[in-house]
């Protein structure tokens, strides 16, 4: 059985690895869930048939590279992601900052998915809270049952899964059932047009989280075999599946609105178990920005937030994020995502691939089944943290080609050809 929460700052031992199942039955989890049905929809309600799904293909590739060399790291040193980036460029508390990001892009993700289930309860009882309220009323719900450890959310998390694969499979078969693929295609798209390369972008925005969380799980994986198998299937069922009925279904129905989706096709039951998702999606959401801010916090200053006060905090910021229309701005945070977490996972994969900084020092203490000693671990990578925000901003403000791939090359090129001249300054003076 995998918990994320075991060994967060020591190396998985061998006799604890898992089954390729076991593992890859996790990892898919992260895909396969409302937000990637969320992106699917605005994806074929803004674009052709054809674009969508190409765009979803492009953004697999740049996804599945990544997942795969990052997957591959943590299951050969064993380690969790975040632990890992401490000798791949950007050292402990570069490391921390990562965190720190990831628990900021999950306040976001909190936001949203609050917005939806807002929206949801407000469909379900006629209007009669408004938006703003009905908001309010269920992001402080969540918060306080999470910062109490209700129970019965994790009753929630273990059928919400289940509950939505079979909803999209009802809503896709009472949707498309009637249609035939050429009248699908042959059907405009009603929403906000998109670009390719926006669309590509946000694929990969949609997603990116779930690369940089991978080693978490694949440092339970027993083979690179099993990792690129695990990349695979969660390709397949995330990107393929769920984000194209997605795609095929806002088509159909000539929206991107997902409670109008849900209520349309499945009425009152569609709406429960997009409810009953997003409580389990905005749980796991709230509980790990949490920890990366008590984290980040610590690391930086060596002071220790407490749990609750900071889970309030935290979730009383996300609930104003969907007050003041997070979800309006669906497009615009995806495409943030996707050109800030690129840079993070490209550097990490140079550095440990590539330039082998500290990988004399990973394979001694991985020989002793430990992790390398404070003196072989770097404070901050201030090369790594200047690509990576250079990355992020051409990604961000430049026109040309694809941002999510500017970002990334960039970044790459940036870090390799500095950190290269580093080490050439640091050798010269003892030839």
């Amino acid at each position: 059985m995998i918990r994320i929460e075991d060994y967060p700052l020591s190396r998985v031992p061998e006799n604890k690895r898992v089954s390729f199942l076991s593992v890859a039955v996790v990892h898919m989890g992260m895909l396969t869930a409302l937000d990637q049905f969320m992106l699917g929809a605005v994806l074929g309600d803004s674009m052709s048939l054809a674009s969508a799904f190409l765009a979803i293909l492009a953004g697999s590739v740049i996804f599945g590279i990544v997942t795969f060399g990052l997957g591959y790291a943590g299951m050969k040193e064993g380690v969790s992601g975040s632990l890992l980036a401490r000798w791949c460029g950007f050292g402990r508390i570069g490391s921390v900052l990562i965190g720190l990001v990831v628990a900021v892009s999950l306040l976001g993700w909190f936001g949203i998915q609050n917005a939806i289930f807002a929206k949801s309860l407000n469909f379900a009882l006629g209007g009669a809270l408004g938006f703003p309220l009905a908001a309010s009323l269920s992001g402080l719900l969540l918060t306080v049952l999470v910062t109490f450890g209700f129970k019965a959310l994790r009753v929630t998390a273990r059928i919400a899964v289940p509950l939505f694969i079979c909803l999209v499979a009802f809503i896709s078969f009472q949707t498309l059932s009637g249609h035939t693929l050429q009248q699908i295609i042959d059907l405009p798209p009603t929403g906000t047009p998109l670009t390719i390369s926006a669309a590509i972008t946000m694929v990969v925005g949609g997603a990116i989280v779930a690369s940089l969380m991978t080693p978490d799980l694949t440092r339970y994986s027993r083979s690179s075999k099993h990792v690129a198998g695990v990349t695979l299937l969660t390709i397949i069922a995330g990107e393929f599946i769920v984000n194209g009925l997605a795609i095929m279904i806002a088509r159909t129905l000539q929206t991107a609105d997902v409670v109008t989706i849900m209520s349309q096709v499945a009425g009152g039951v569609g709406l429960l178990v997009v409810i009953l998702s997003t409580l389990r999606v905005n749980d796991l959401n709230l509980y790990s920005s949490s920890l990366g801010v008590i984290n980040a916090v610590e690391g930086i200053c060596g002071k220790k937030l407490q749990y609750r006060n900071t889970t309030l905090v935290i979730g009383l910021l996300g609930t104003l994020l969907s007050v003041l229309g997070i979800l309006d701005r669906f497009v615009d945070f995806l495409t943030v995502l996707g050109v800030v977490f690129p840079p993070i996972l490209g550097i990490m994969l140079v550095d440990y691939l590539l330039l082998r900084t500290h990988r004399a020092a990973l394979d001694r203490s991985r020989a002793e089944g430990k992790l390398p000693a404070d003196s072989d671990t770097p404070t901050i990578g201030w090369t790594a943290i200047i690509a990576t925000l250079i990355g992020s901003v051409i990604g961000l403000l430049t026109e040309w080609g694809v941002p999510t791939i500017n970002s990334l090359l960039v970044s790459c090129v940036i870090y390799y050809v500095l950190a290269r001249a580093l080490r050439s300054r640091a050798i010269a003076p003892s030839l």
